[in-house]
């Protein structure tokens, strides 16, 4: 009984303490990874900046830790007389055993570093991975978190991403192809084109998030029944779909006021002939007898 004393008066003591400085020691980690992190994002202004300092304290706030915890496991059982040499010993062994069975994950966690020290995606990036789009809500050392326009949400191993487009990286881009009819004069369709773009970039509520004049590629194609001009606008990360919609609405209401025309796609149907060089009857059935009669001609 009064070994047990003197272990709790010791061993039971210092395993308090370790306890108590474990938490203290996690909380004062988590204060200092907010503080790196408001200090990175005064020192870079933009909001790229800010989304890496972001993505990059979370991943070193797990790292820290998992390495306190670890740290305080081992103290601990060195006050109960455990010779935690072995247990080291046994602990790489384990290790080498884990990484021939588990090269998965192994994979997941190179991938995962190489993936944050290149800076490919951040949280908050808008991305397609291999055949995944969606914004990133989470990015670790094992997986990528996507959260798509659905609401759903996708996990990605990080050792199977082999393509990522990031569509939101320093600035983004929305292209247009505008359709217009044959006989329309292009470089008129052009002009109230940069005309649309100079009224958005007066607008309080755009004017900020587009960052240069819209570009105008030129006649693209000839389509079955239109033109296609091709324009492209830079927006802010992000920015391009909401700038990219407001503008085609314009356009839109623009081209009505015109009379240009946007045209659809038109069919000709064609029954063919006989050897006789007749064709077969089309048979047209009408419900109700219409305002004007002479409208209707067969």
């Amino acid at each position: 009984m009064d070994r047990l004393g003197d272990w709790f008066l010791t061993s039971g003591a210092r395993i308090v303490f370790i306890v108590i400085g474990t938490l203290i020691l996690l909380k004062a980690c988590g204060v200092l990874i907010a503080k790196i992190e408001e200090l990175l994002g005064q020192k870079g202004a933009d909001a790229e900046y800010k989304k890496r300092a972001s993505t990059l304290s979370g991943v070193l706030r797990w790292i820290l830790r998992v390495g306190v915890l670890v740290v305080a496991f081992m103290m601990i059982l060195r006050e109960f007389n455990v010779d935690i040499g072995p247990v080291l010993a046994a602990a790489g062994v384990a290790g080498v055993a884990i990484g021939f069975g588990a090269q998965n994950l192994v994979q997941d966690f190179l991938a995962g570093f190489f993936l944050l020290l290149e800076d490919q995606i951040r949280v908050g990036d808008v991305v397609q991975i291999n055949d995944k789009g969606g914004m990133v809500e989470q990015i670790n050392l094992r997986m990528v978190v996507l959260r798509d326009l659905a609401g759903n949400a996708i996990f990605i191993r990080n050792g199977k991403i082999d393509m990522v487009t990031n569509m939101t990286k320093d600035y983004s881009r929305y292209v247009f192809d505008v359709g217009v009819a044959y006989r329309e004069d292009v470089d008129e369709v052009i002009g109230v084109l940069k005309a649309i773009d100079e009224e958005m970039r007066r607008d309080p509520g755009f004017k900020d998030d587009i960052l240069a004049p819209l570009e105008v590629l030129g006649l693209d194609s000839f389509g079955d029944s239109a033109v296609i001009i091709k324009a492209r606008t830079m927006t802010k990360p992000i920015q391009q779909w909401r700038v990219g919609r407001e503008f085609n609405r314009r356009m839109k209401k623009r081209f009505d006021e015109l009379g240009i025309e946007i045209p659809f796609p038109h069919r000709t149907i064609y029954f063919g002939k006989d050897k006789q060089g007749q064709s077969p009857p089309l048979n047209v059935e009408t419900s109700g007898a219409p305002e004007n009669p002479n409208r209707l001609k067969r």
